[in-house]
């Protein structure tokens, strides 16, 4: 696959490492397809903690590009790990992309084919804007203010040949978080298991796929909501075993109970109706316009908007409509204070203290 005409390298970069890098190897695959030499192709790292890392992958990526094959015909060389982000920071940082510049605006594509991945990426700085107009440049992941999970969801079911029964998508995403990395290999697993069905289902989700989303402690926040003290307390039990700690969990707690509040106050004004199917999102659309100002019109997901979150989500809090009382929420919310500042005073009985926190609530 030769550049685009008047392109003196390509370059794969984004803000996901785990995309870049697979967008980079598929692409040096069909490189390397056509540079049969195993001799004349060379794949070195750009990764560095330190200038000094830096410079001497820029020196080690000159002499390779600079090299006459062995036996004649085209080279192809993959700096690959670069950070686009980070490296400038510096002067002497951006020093050494400029040495990286010259390298790349005197190669000659038709000897040597270049290939550079980089993640992630500062799209103002001056080396960025130099690779749009002089680079066969490709940008995957889309920004990183965006949730672009659901798009390459959609792209990997399509090139399996499955599909996700309603709500299974939803699921997915809030166990996985964002790791695409794993997201693209439960997909993998789950499609296998879905076999000649090719419905990949909540069922099969709820079963297989481990919640390893960081920001939310699964097992534990949904033990807690589902009002069921025996069960929060096993679930908390098994939190501090597993090593984890109370801050995170806390944090967990408070942000639905956030949005528990914001539901509760919205149902019970009568601005919000809850179907046998959960939240609908036409319904959820009207006081989103109401309250948008409110807002000051943020989109940014957040548990402090719930307008910002996904209808399947919040209909998943509610619990199929045991949503406890408004006053019993924001008793919740006083209590998670309370435990922080228990905490803070005794940090050596982190478990005790959200135990006795949760038996306050719950009992």
């Amino acid at each position: 696959m030769p550049e685009p005409a008047g392109k003196k390298f390509i370059l794969v970069c984004g803000n996901d490492d785990f995309l870049v890098a697979r967008e980079g190897k598929a692409i040096h695959d069909r490189l390397a397809a056509e540079i049969t030499d195993e001799f004349s192709r060379e794949t070195l790292s750009a990764h560095a903690t330190r200038n000094e890392d830096l410079r001497a992958a820029v020196r080690a990526f000159r002499e390779s590009v600079r090299t006459i094959p062995m036996f004649g015909g085209r080279r192809l060389v993959w700096l690959k790990d670069l950070d686009l982000k980070a490296a400038p920071d510096s002067e002497e940082g951006a020093a050494l992309l400029e040495e990286l510049q010259e390298v790349l605006a005197s190669n000659n594509p038709a000897n040597t084919a270049i290939l550079l991945t980089a993640a992630p990426v500062d799209r103002t700085r001056r080396f960025y804007k130099w690779c749009e107009k002089n680079a066969d440049l490709h940008f995957v992941g889309g920004d990183a203010k965006t949730d672009n999970r659901p798009a390459l969801l959609e792209s990997e079911t399509r090139a399996l040949g499955v599909r996700f029964e309603p709500g299974a998508a939803d699921l997915l995403l809030e166990k996985v978080g964002q790791n695409t990395r794993f997201l693209i290999e439960e997909t993998r697993k789950l499609a296998t298991h879905a076999g000649d069905s090719a419905l990949i289902t909540q069922a099969a989700v709820g079963e297989l796929t481990p919640n390893i989303a960081e920001s939310d402690f699964f097992a534990a926040a949904e033990a807690f909501f589902s009002g069921d003290l025996p069960r929060a307390l096993d679930a908390i039990h098994l939190h501090f075993f597993s090593g984890n700690d109370a801050r995170p969990l806390l944090a967990s707690l408070q942000n639905r109970n956030r949005l528990l509040i914001q539901l509760a106050a919205l149902i019970s004004s009568g601005q919000l109706s809850v179907g046998y199917r959960g939240i609908d999102k036409s319904a959820l659309a009207k006081p989103a316009a109401t309250y948008a100002r409110a807002f000051a019109n943020n989109t940014e997901k957040s548990p402090c908007n719930v307008f910002t979150q996904h209808p399947f989500y919040l209909s998943k809090l509610l619990g199929g409509g045991r949503l406890p009382s408004l006053r019993r929420l924001i008793a919740n919310q006083r209590e998670f204070l309370r435990a922080f500042e228990e905490i803070t005073a005794r940090p050596n009985d982190q478990e005790t203290v959200i135990r006795e926190m949760a038996v306050r609530c719950l009992a």
